[in-house]
């Protein structure tokens, strides 16, 4: 393959993963935050379990409890999806535990998930994090519940700083760079972008689909990153998913 400048580039600071290392992210459907409606919450054991139920993988998202255990919730505050208010950074992992989500599930802890899925379907874990925030004691924490588990399972960020750690300190779990071309177009963002991805050093892209095509995303895809794009919402989505990307993290109509 002939690579452009900037791809001598990439390739050089931002190697290409083996292939075998990532092939099985590809060839799937990702349940977004698990299969989840009006009456299942989202990151819950019943979003989860239907998700396993329909041979789905799932994508979830983490959080990191006051003594430092990575809890499976989206949001930094309490407030949208349980009965309860205030940041999830200031509460105790047992604490968490008692939090009844809307749905009547309790806030699982990322070991209880593992436990659940146990290799049966492919898992990513969006490390949630902040540009004021370190996040390296979640991604610790995060490292330590997957210690031993050998199931289909990668890591995923917004954060550069997040996949940089885990190709350091734990090479041998997949890594992703999460990226959103939103309010961040032309040369700039794609300058920041690129950034992202030297700094990084991925095995694999997780893509707003709204922002598919694109020539970042294609660039990548074409030296041996799959990309993996969310969040497909409808069946127009999906069709846009199967042509520029390699598998969809799905919800509602675009999982059926």
């Amino acid at each position: 393959m002939r690579l452009s400048p900037f791809g001598w580039i990439d390739a050089a600071l931002a190697p290409a993963p083996d292939p075998a290392r990532v092939s099985w992210l590809g060839g799937q459907t990702y349940a977004h935050r698990g299969v989840h409606d009006e009456r299942v919450a989202e990151n819950s054991p019943s979003a989860f379990a239907e998700a396993i139920r329909r041979g789905l993988g799932i994508e979830c998202d983490v959080q990191k409890s006051r003594d430092g255990r990575a809890m499976v919730f989206h949001d930094w505050q309490l407030d949208r999806l349980t009965a309860q208010s205030g940041p999830v950074a200031r509460r105790l992992s047992s604490e968490l535990e008692q939090v009844a989500l809307l749905s009547g599930d309790r806030i699982p802890t990322l070991e209880k998930l593992l436990e659940q899925v146990a290799g049966r379907v492919p898992l990513l874990i969006e490390i949630k994090s902040k540009k004021d925030r370190n996040p390296i004691p979640l991604c610790l924490a995060v490292n330590r519940a997957l210690d031993g588990y050998r199931g289909p399972c990668a890591v995923m960020s917004f954060d550069a700083r997040v996949p940089r750690w885990f190709g350091t300190h734990a090479p041998a779990v997949v890594r992703g760079l999460v990226v959103t071309e939103e309010n961040s177009r032309g040369v700039g963002g794609w300058f920041k972008r690129q950034l992202s991805l030297w700094a990084g050093k991925p095995d694999f892209l997780a893509y707003d689909v709204r922002d598919l095509p694109s020539s970042f995303a294609a660039a990548q895809r074409a030296r041996g990153l799959p990309v993996l794009t969310w969040t497909v919402r409808s069946a127009l989505l999906r069709e846009r998913a199967a042509i520029f990307a390699d598998a969809p993290i799905a919800e509602g109509a675009g999982l059926a």
